[in-house]
């Protein structure tokens, strides 16, 4: 059940046809089938072993998907991150996952290089485009697909909680197959005439919808980066194009020019996620794209899958209840159970609020090395997602909520407690509190409400410092906002609805350049 061994099918039954493209270069199945297997073969040269961890800190090209089926044809098991992040988290990433080999593309490897000292796991840091990689393809014998087993690790998907530190969602070939013949099922069938335009980070959603594609012979043609322009000119050069947009990347589509003068023909499908919708943007998504919209709503532990919004459900104006239906994320998807519980696991009633949990074979196999996150999440048999919803009568799901107070910025998910713990380094900082406020653009933008020690005075520019010597810049809070005191309830806790409610009146701090 290795699916390295799916796509090394695929090669056989169509050689010719267009694998996988970026902005310099382009593979036939037959090019990159062979390119992964004499890549694996170097891997396994290295000393690599079947179960051992390869990172991907990974700008959007080519190799990102030759390097990912490369560590499976051997046995390996891929740990993509976020190519955004500050070096200080991969390095977290690299200790907690204890990855062997870290490959990253030329303008991060330099960065990263230093990891090799202080990972003791760590073999080297290897840049694509590089003689070292090249070397890795050309000197070593082309390998088979290892025979895996489906519940082998493919994938730690790295996800966050409240505690700050990522945790990492174990895949397996299972999960990752699964999760493939769900977009088949619910979304479109795929053959060879299809392309998949990536525009969004190939670390996550948009890699992971990479697979159902490429197990089905079609065409991944990869954007450096979201570009409006670049996708308007995809999708004249393409045809049967389909892509994956965060809510934030479909509004901008929307509000483009070159999009709306584009002859959209060629487009099939957008499916898009990661965040909240606004019913009001969608409509005028709709407007312009028409039925060719697909929402889904998952997470890194049960990636992609747990519920969506059809096209037929997005184009059913005449159902009585079709804008309730817009800002719902749909039924559960085919083979998937969903439900929402209250605080004892007891399935609640259509209407009442309660965690929404899912049981299916997408459904990580636990944590990477971390048995009480595992059995915390997993209680039950049924993944709980922390996300507050409910359910209506006719079985569509609404979020309500996001528990753990989670901000979801321009499709990235940032986790105030780590914003914090940075923030709290500072000597005259007693009190910190980071929430989300709604964003037109970003869908919500980061603030953090600070207590400073009587008589001190505290620079912004001292705090976004600090913040940014530690964490990605997109985590960085985009205001600041000086009080003598949180608000807290009588157990000490801080209220955060009510900050939330304080940052209903327009801000009084300059927003920062993000």
């Amino acid at each position: 059940m290795n699916l390295a061994a799916l796509l090394f099918d695929v090669a056989r039954r169509q050689p010719e046809a267009p694998a996988v493209s970026d902005n310099v270069q382009g593979w036939s199945y037959r090019e990159f089938a062979h390119r992964i297997s004499c890549l694996a073969g170097g891997l396994a040269a290295r000393g690599l072993a079947p179960g051992d961890r390869v990172m991907l800190c990974m700008e959007n090209c080519a190799e990102f998907l030759e390097v990912m089926f490369s560590c499976w044809t051997a046995g390996l098991c891929a740990v993509p991150v976020n190519a955004r992040l500050h070096p200080r988290e991969v390095e977290h990433i690299a200790r907690d996952s204890r990855a062997r080999l870290l490959i990253a593309t030329p303008a991060l490897a330099g960065a990263l290089a230093a990891l090799e000292q202080t990972v003791e796991t760590l073999g080297e840091v290897v840049s694509t485009r590089s003689a070292e990689y090249t070397g890795l393809i050309m000197r070593a014998a082309p390998m088979p697909a290892v025979d895996s087993r489906a519940n082998e690790r493919a994938w730690l998907f790295y996800t966050s909680g409240t505690t700050g530190r990522p945790k990492g969602a174990i895949l397996t070939h299972r999960n990752l197959l699964f999760m493939s013949h769900c977009y088949y099922a619910d979304i479109e069938a795929v053959d060879e005439r299809d392309t998949n335009l990536h525009a969004g980070p190939l670390s996550h959603g948009a890699g992971l919808y990479a697979l159902p594609h490429l197990l089905r012979g079609g065409h991944q043609a990869i954007l450096a980066h979201f570009d409006v322009d670049e996708i308007a000119d995809a999708l004249q050069r393409h045809s049967r194009v389909s892509m994956f947009a965060a809510p934030t990347m479909l509004t901008r589509l929307v509000d483009a020019p070159a999009v709306a003068s584009a002859d959209l023909r060629g487009l099939r499908t957008i499916f898009y996620g990661g965040g909240p919708m606004y019913v009001t943007d969608l409509e005028r998504a709709l407007k312009l794209f028409g039925p060719r919209l697909y929402q889904l709503y998952g997470q890194g532990e049960s990636p992609m899958t747990i519920t969506g919004l059809t096209r037929r459900m997005h184009a059913e104006k005449t159902h009585p209840r079709w804008r309730d239906r817009l800002g719902s994320c749909g039924v559960p998807r085919t083979g998937v159970l969903a439900k929402v519980v209250d605080e004892s696991d007891r399935e609640l009633p259509p209407g009442e609020v309660g965690e929404v949990v899912t049981r299916s074979d997408c459904v990580m196999a636990g944590y990477w090395d971390n048995p009480d996150a595992t059995a915390e999440t997993l209680r039950g048999g049924w993944l709980h997602t922390g996300d507050l919803g409910s359910f209506d009568e006719d079985g569509f799901l609404t979020l309500r909520d996001r528990s753990k107070d989670m901000i979801i910025s321009g499709g990235s998910n940032i986790y105030p407690r780590e914003i914090e713990e940075i923030l709290l380094r500072h000597p005259d900082l007693i009190e910190v509190s980071v929430v989300g406020r709604p964003h037109p653009e970003w869908g919500e933008e980061v603030v953090a409400f600070v207590v400073a020690r009587p008589g001190a005075t505290i620079a912004r520019k001292t705090l976004d410092r600090l913040c940014l010597d530690h964490i990605a810049r997109f985590k960085r809070p985009r205001h600041y906002e000086f009080v003598d005191t949180l608000p807290k309830n009588n157990y000490g806790k801080v209220l955060k609805t009510e900050l939330r409610r304080l940052l209903a009146d327009p801000p009084r701090e300059e927003s920062l350049t993000r």
